[in-house]
């Protein structure tokens, strides 16, 4: 999975914050930073559809987008794919452990908890 462009990002961000898909006109009102063509907008969009981050449906003559994934699962990839980045998995791991806040890493020890319970 490739890291998404700034304009794909604000895209994705507007789609992940929707409880119901939106259509790029409903998308493109919701980018209030940028002055878009509602093309570049539908173009975004197909891409992102293509690529695989948005399920698009049918609504009349419009496509409604939703996200395929959650923002946690696209973060989870992501950092996945840094691990696979690394030629030391346990020492990026080790370091990275070092780095989070105290109540970060108790929710990192809470979930290792669960998945030795299972």
């Amino acid at each position: 999975m490739k890291g998404l462009g700034d304009l794909e990002r604000s895209i994705m961000d507007i789609l992940w914050a929707q409880s119901a898909p939106l259509t790029a006109r409903e998308v493109g009102r919701l980018i209030q930073d940028r002055d878009l063509a509602p093309t570049t907008v539908m173009t975004v969009l197909d891409r992102l559809s293509r690529k695989g981050f948005l399920n698009r449906t049918r609504d009349g003559r419009a496509w409604r987008y939703e996200p395929a994934e959650s923002r946690d699962a696209y973060v989870t990839e992501l950092m996945l794919e840094a691990l696979d980045l690394t030629g030391d998995r346990s020492a990026a791991l080790t370091r990275f452990a070092q780095a989070v806040s105290g109540s970060e890493a108790e929710i990192l020890r809470r979930a290792l908890m669960e998945l030795e319970e299972q």
